[in-house]
């Protein structure tokens, strides 16, 4: 079995590393992924997913890319937990990326836009 996921959306705020004590960088982000079809309401929902990249593609990536960027990421699933105060124990979701492909900025569309006014 295979454990590999592809998702494209748009960065939801800028991005910043983190240094951990073994030298290692890691780099937490979150992409806003419109749903295909339209709710009850009429309306589109957006799943927002938490991606984890490490070292180089954490760096080139918070390098390169800022809020609303559209990008796409090659990764797997991982699951995390851990216990609230009370007890609780908590399951979350990642995505750890594997490879980043940078699609479109904000920036470059809002002159492409320019451009045909």
């Amino acid at each position: 079995m295979l454990n590999q996921i592809v998702l494209v959306g748009r960065l939801t705020k800028d991005l910043e590393t983190k240094e951990l004590e073994d030298g290692k960088k890691v780099l937490n982000m979150t992409l806003a992924i419109p749903r295909s079809y339209k709710n009850a309401e009429g309306v589109y929902e957006t799943d927002f997913v938490d991606c984890t990249l490490w070292n180089q593609i954490a760096e080139t990536t918070a390098e390169y890319c800022k809020k609303g960027d559209i990008l796409g990421v090659k990764g797997r699933l991982q699951t995390d937990n851990y216990e609230k105060e009370d007890g609780t124990k908590v399951y979350k979701l990642n995505v750890i990326a594997e490879k980043v492909t940078f699609l479109s900025s904000r920036s470059q569309e809002n002159k492409e836009q320019d451009m045909e006014r």
